[in-house]
């Protein structure tokens, strides 16, 4: 592994009970989302992957968030941050109106991809 890899640190995360996922959604976009900008400094990027369950199972979490850095030191240090579960008093209060922060729980990542041949007429890809 090269340090030309994405490294990130994914956090996976349950929205409070009582919450729909509609609700959720909408407050993490137009409220939450603004402290993960406001602080990004050193971050090379800040993603929400909203999940849609197949089915009718409710899964543990309603959203992974990526927080890309530049190494794994760094991956390393922003994951134990997270997972020290102290974040700034301005953040904390605003995870209690969102997530079940007792469900939360953190990994650091290396993004590998696959170079796939281009669709073409014969080989679409998939639908």
């Amino acid at each position: 592994m090269t340090d030309s890899q994405v490294h990130k640190v994914l956090l996976f995360l349950k929205r409070r009970p009582g919450m729909s996922v509609a609700d959720f959604r909408d407050y993490y976009e137009n409220v939450h989302s603004k402290f993960g900008e406001k602080y990004s400094r050193g971050l090379l990027g800040y993603v929400r992957d909203y999940l849609d369950p197949v089915g009718d199972e409710e899964l543990p979490f309603d959203v992974i968030t990526e927080l890309w850095v530049a190494d794994r030191a760094t991956a390393e240090a922003v994951a134990a941050g997270v997972a020290r579960n102290q974040p700034l008093p301005e953040i904390l209060e605003d995870e209690k109106q969102l997530f079940d922060r007792s469900k939360t729980r953190v990994a650091t990542v290396v993004e590998c991809r696959s170079a796939l041949p281009a669709p073409d007429s014969e080989n679409p890809g998939l639908p």
